[in-house]
């Protein structure tokens, strides 16, 4: 991973909270922060319905191993507003040095 490129996103995941009137219910949560390298993968512009247009980007998140071993693909990943949810989660080397999670944002 090269750090000089890497970039601080929010991790988050759904958990199950109590609101204000005491009942259950999945409320999106921040976990933590954590740093990684995100590279551009593909990017697909489509048409649908009433001419509105869709855009389907993935990227890859380089990350230390220890940083991100405990990230599961019902997580989502959050940078300037932008939400990254986890496709794939790779470990390339075998060697627990570093981690690559594939990523996809949708823009609507």
């Amino acid at each position: 991973m090269d750090v000089s490129k890497s970039k601080r996103l929010e991790l988050w995941r759904n958990q199950m909270a109590q609101n204000e009137l005491l009942e259950d219910g999945i409320t999106p949560t921040k976990i933590r922060h954590v740093w990684c390298e995100v590279i551009p993968q593909t990017g697909q512009m489509q048409r649908a319905q009433a001419d509105t247009i869709l855009s389907n980007c993935t990227h890859k998140l380089k990350l230390r191993y220890l940083s991100g071993k405990d990230i599961t693909s019902d997580m989502w990943l959050m940078f300037r507003g932008r939400r990254f949810d986890i496709k794939y989660i790779l470990n390339p080397r075998l060697a627990n040095e570093d981690l690559e999670i594939f990523v996809q944002e949708v823009i609507t």
